[in-house]
């Protein structure tokens, strides 16, 4: 079954495919420095992913479960 892409979709895969080809293009130097603001770049983006899930309420079950778990006794010290 084919799959059409939106025009959104196609221009994003465009973007995406021109930064791995500039990606590729790096001196081991600047790939070593992009990598390393990426991997910054990245615990950012899910740091405030993980916030706005705990703000949100989407972690409140598990919470809930942990807690549930430790009161039953059934938690071990790490």
């Amino acid at each position: 079954m084919a799959r059409y892409h939106s025009i959104k979709e196609v221009n994003a895969m465009s973007e995406v495919e021109q930064l791995e080809k500039r990606v590729q293009g790096l001196s081991p130097g600047e790939l070593a420095a992009f990598r390393a603001w990426f991997i910054e770049f990245d615990a950012r983006v899910w740091d405030e992913q993980i916030e706005a899930d705990l703000k949100g309420g989407k972690l409140d079950g598990l919470i809930a479960e942990g807690l549930a778990e430790y009161k039953a006794g059934k938690a071990r010290e790490l």
